[in-house]
């Protein structure tokens, strides 16, 4: 059944592809992937469908069908509240993976979330994607359909690598565990793509966003994140103590002393065996208060993921070696709504609440405890910067320093008219700055000069009669699938015209229109019913070649060729080729590897230059530059599309690096046997896609059979034609 979108008001869809994301019950902490952006993503959908100019909010996520995990993540839609809903789609294996094994599945999940937003009612306003991966999705998405992209990166690949490098970390074993480079690779192009990136804080525009070749800070703006003001509240002297109480006052051996609480998922970063140093180096610190750590939850350390697992075994072994037995609580599970109460517990101990994070993006737990009354000592990195200079209720330290670390708390301990005037700052701070109305509102506004300006993509008229029974679709690239074989071309032409009642036929080539033509001439291939031309910038329909000028106008969106040719004029290694290899939409190089600049320089080049496009290399010798809404892939996808043919319904067969992105996804694909092992080889682990043992057209005929896919190929009888006109 189709989604229904009030067309009175906006209808905006976020996505964010990996964690355990559902509308209750959230289980932050349980890993890397479920920590602070899951809450984040479902909230900021509650907020926004709350407001009236907002008619439906859907979160595209990832469906998990995992016998480990709870069925509520197997569920494809879930209601939050006010028309907002979690849709999740399926990329990859059923099962639950790390973000880092998601990037050879985000083609799926990007067509099958084309394939619900194509049965929605009516197109979003706003594609605001989350993370790096969430970005590349988006991306796609919104190229598209024509739809602004928006995005927040909520943590960076370059940082991290940088984080990585500075702890010791080898390149390689970086690249082999977070495959950084496609992170980076897809951040860099959803910066050049989007019209607005969202940060949490001045910083992380100034010194991470800054890290970027595409780095552009007139298209950034901050909007703080909010937090739920109906949960976090400060405790009142009649609260009966909650059943969490209990958990954390078993460790202690004075629980009425005021509490230090550090609360985060056990995480390296957030350098939780500092604090517990400095706790254990300072009897000033020890006679205070109790440490209390709720570092996520736990069954058993040794079958957590190994960052974790270190992360605990390190806080009980500096328990031991400081014998702080009976004044650190360190509970073992704790339920996402006790998360209030633990705060609460805190404040009214007279307690202090610390963030002692290595790097901190924003710092969600800051203005959650803030709300609950309790003074803050946080690391002087990130978003604690804005968090403590908005609300005024608390004290930076160097998270390095262990002496600052335990003056600072022990300073707050000790004066209670500091403490009670951090508290109520705090609180009317994150009431006046951080709730999640403030927060939607201001999203609002900040979004409404896109909506204003949007032009979603046209569909182009059909000049030819539909082919009401061609359920599936062949596409082909030219010159290494169909010649070299002469005789296998024409076995494939023959199977070709035996099935043109059901079977649409398209060649997707890097040659320009003439070019293309003069080689189908020459050997004899007839006329497709869809010629994708000059690396997927053009297209044409027969029996007319009809252009499809919608296509040319939607991918004209922030392209630039006489930028590209200036930009690339000095560099060594590149010739131009000939004008008739050219085109409006393609700039097209040929390359020479011992001389020329890496791809992933030429990049940075064209990044730092402000040109959002994609390159594509091929043969070691051809270097392709078109607009960033254009591909081979894409323009296969806007066909599927206008011609009602399922992604599943087309075998894609490709033999260069300029066919890849028509590869994945949904496609049926198919690799010829020529010259792809460079190339293509990294598509090998990949499903749906089959390496044929044959070259050439050969090659495809080999792959039709693996696939059957003509079985059933029969058309039902036609009406008469008077009904067609």
């Amino acid at each position: 059944m189709n989604a229904q979108a009030d067309s009175n008001g906006l209808y905006l869809v976020l996505i964010s592809v990996h964690g355990l994301i559902r509308a209750h019950d959230m289980e932050l902490g349980r890993d890397p992937d479920t920590g602070g952006q899951t809450r984040y993503v479902v909230e900021l959908a509650r907020a926004l469908a709350r407001l009236p100019e907002v008619a439906r909010v859907d979160l595209l996520t990832r469906r998990v069908v995992d016998s480990h995990v709870s069925a509520d993540y197997a569920r494809g839609e879930e209601p939050i509240g006010n028309g907002a809903f979690i849709i999740r789609r399926n990329a990859g294996p059923d099962g639950y993976i790390r973000k880092e094994e998601l990037w050879d599945h985000l083609d799926t999940f990007a067509d099958n979330a084309v394939e619900y937003l194509g049965n929605v009612d009516r197109t979003p306003d706003i594609i605001h994607s989350h993370y790096a991966d969430a970005g590349y999705v988006g991306a796609r998405i919104a190229a598209l359909l024509g739809v602004p992209l928006v995005h927040t990166g909520h943590s960076l690949g370059r940082v991290k690598r940088r984080r990585l490098l500075a702890a010791g970390v080898k390149p390689d074993e970086i690249e082999q565990q977070y495959h950084m480079a496609r992170r980076i690779d897809a951040e860099e192009n959803v910066l050049g793509s989007a019209e607005l990136v969202i940060a949490s804080t001045h910083n992380e525009i100034e010194e991470q966003y800054a890290l970027y070749d595409y780095y552009q800070p007139e298209q950034m703006r901050v909007i703080p994140p909010g937090t739920d003001l109906e949960h976090f509240y400060p405790p009142s002297g009649d609260t009966q103590e909650p059943p969490i109480a209990a958990a954390i006052n078993r460790f202690l051996r004075d629980p009425d002393k005021p509490m230090v609480l550090a609360l985060s998922r056990p995480d390296e970063r957030k350098n939780i065996s500092t604090l517990i140093k400095a706790y254990g180096e300072s009897q000033d610190l020890q006679n205070a208060a109790n440490l209390v750590i709720v570092a996520g939850n736990r069954d058993d350390i040794h079958e957590m993921e190994s960052g974790s697992q270190g992360v605990l075994t390190e806080i009980l072994l500096l328990i031991d070696q400081y014998d702080l037995y009976g004044k650190v609580a360190y509970p073992k599970k704790h339920r996402p709504e006790e998360v209030p109460d633990i705060y609460r517990l805190a404040a009214a101990s007279r307690g202090v609440f610390i963030n002692p994070a290595l790097t901190e993006p924003f710092g969600l737990t800051l203005i959650e405890a803030a709300a609950c009354g309790l003074p803050l000592v946080a690391t002087e990195d990130g978003g604690p910067q804005d968090i403590v200079a908005a609300c005024h209720n608390g004290i930076l330290i160097d998270p390095l320093d262990k002496e600052a670390i335990a003056k600072a708390l022990l300073k707050l301990l000790s004066d209670a008219s500091l403490w009670h005037k951090f508290s109520s700052q705090g609180i009317e701070g994150v009431h006046a700055n951080y709730s999640w109305n403030a927060h939607a509102q201001h999203y609002l506004e900040t979004i409404r000069p896109l909506l204003e300006h949007r032009h979603e993509l046209p569909r182009a008229p059909r000049l030819r009669r539909p082919m009401l029974y061609h359920d599936r679709a062949l596409f082909t690239d030219l010159d290494q699938n169909l010649l070299g074989d002469p005789d296998a071309l024409a076995d494939l032409l023959n199977l070709i015209r035996g099935n043109r009642q059901c079977i649409s036929f398209g060649i997707a080539t890097g040659r320009a229109l003439e070019s293309a033509l003069g080689v189908m001439k020459r050997f004899g291939i007839p006329m497709p019913d869809v010629l994708i031309t000059s690396v997927g910038t053009e297209i044409y329909y027969a029996p007319q070649l009809t252009a499809d000028l919608a296509w040319s106008r939607h991918i004209n969106y922030l392209w630039n060729a006489a930028a590209v040719r200036q930009t690339l004029a000095e560099v060594p290694g590149l010739e131009l080729q000939p004008k008739n290899a050219q085109s409006r939409f393609k700039v097209s190089y040929y390359i020479d590897p011992s001389k020329a600049p890496s791809i992933d320089e030429l990049h940075s080049l064209l990044h730092q230059a402000d040109l959002a496009v994609n390159t594509y290399v091929s043969f070691g010798q051809y270097l392709d530059i078109v607009p960033v809404r254009a591909s081979k892939g894409l323009a296969l996808r806007y066909f599927a599309n206008l011609w009602g043919i399922p992604l599943e319904h087309i075998l894609a067969a490709g033999g260069s690096g300029t066919d890849e992105d028509m590869m994945r996804g949904n496609t049926l694909a198919a690799v010829v046997a020529n010259r792809h092992e460079e190339e293509l080889g990294k598509l090998t682990d990949l499903q749906r896609i089959y390496f044929a043992k044959r070259p050439f057209a050969a090659g495809i005929m080999e792959a039709i059979a693996h696939y059957d896919f003509l079985k059933a190929c029969t058309v039902p009888d036609l009406p008469p034609a008077s009904s067609h006109a």
